[in-house]
């Protein structure tokens, strides 16, 4: 197949899901530059992102690759060789596959994979675990993923983007600085059960990414993130007179450090053990926060 005839496809795809390359990518669970590259011809997609494009897209693999009778694990199949993405399909073309879960294949399989391995770590959950929370086959898993890796990559990249997201809607007009890293630290703690399973997927991913290079990469570009928006808000705090001058990198630093351990301690403790729960966590961070940044009140 032509790579630049592949990428105008996939570009066509894009177009008709109405929605930026960015935001596409996080649908079918890639990191950005990949799909950027693929697009601009440096790179070739993998067969599984093609799948995973035909299925966001709800169009046949075939179209893509320009391929007749391309087979589908996944339940589908694919149309024949023409030159553009087009919801008309001929008499004779292959019915339509049975409709995709919420959000398609992809993100079925990646969220179930987080569930699972919140439940019961990375290395215990099966790829025949997955398929079975997927109401599935173990062929429509690797033809998404064909391995763990890509599966603990996509595990990661979702993970990331959801927490991502939650922050951006829940500071979303928040002006003052001091309510805004409030707002974090609410985010980061663990009460909820969904909370709590993002938690859980983080401590066994950390022990991971000492493993793992491209979870190690996602991992560090994770925090680097996070530690950027901290600081970017208690900058934001110094300039308006709400914190105290202080080197704000390195505030962010100890402040994420400090969730992080006692997040650790929440999740490890027994439900109900004085002093380890999450309102115990939220208490301290909030004490932390006034301690070392909030600015004293001006005397009269």
């Amino acid at each position: 197949m032509q790579q630049d005839e592949v990428a105008a496809r996939v570009r066509q795809v894009i177009d008709a899901a109405g929605v930026s390359a960015r935001e596409f990518a996080r649908r079918i669970v890639i990191d950005p530059s990949k799909l950027s590259r693929s697009l601009n011809g440096t790179r070739r997609f993998t067969a599984a992102e093609l799948a995973r494009i035909a299925d966001i897209g709800g169009v046949d693999v075939g179209l893509l690759i320009g391929a007749a009778g391309t087979a589908d694990p996944a339940g589908g199949a694919a149309g024949g060789a023409v030159s553009a993405v087009s919801p008309a399909r001929s008499p004779s073309a292959p019915r339509p596959a049975p409709p995709s879960p919420e959000g398609g294949r992809p993100l079925q399989i990646v969220r179930e994979t987080v569930r699972l391995i919140a439940e019961r770590g990375f290395h215990a959950v099966r790829v025949a675990d997955i398929a079975a929370a997927c109401h599935t086959s173990t062929a429509a898993i690797h033809y998404h993923f064909p391995g763990r890796d890509e599966l603990l990559e996509a595990a990661v990249r979702w993970c990331m983007d959801e927490d991502t997201r939650r922050r951006a809607d829940a500071t979303a007009g928040t002006r003052h600085a001091g309510d805004e890293l409030r707002l974090l630290i609410e985010l980061q703690t663990p009460r909820t059960e969904q909370q709590r399973r993002q938690w859980c997927v983080w401590l066994d991913l950390w022990a991971e990414a000492a493993r793992s290079t491209t979870v190690g990469r996602l991992h560090v570009e994770y925090y680097r993130q996070w530690r950027g928006t901290v600081a970017e808000v208690i900058r934001r705090g110094v300039e308006q007179g709400v914190f105290r001058p202080v080197d704000v990198d390195g505030a962010a630093l100890a402040l994420t450090a400090l969730i992080d351990g006692l997040a650790s301690q929440v999740l490890a403790a027994e439900p109900g053990s004085p002093g380890t729960g999450a309102q115990s966590m939220h208490d301290a961070l909030i004490a932390h926060v006034d301690a070392c940044l909030t600015a004293p009140a001006p005397s009269r």
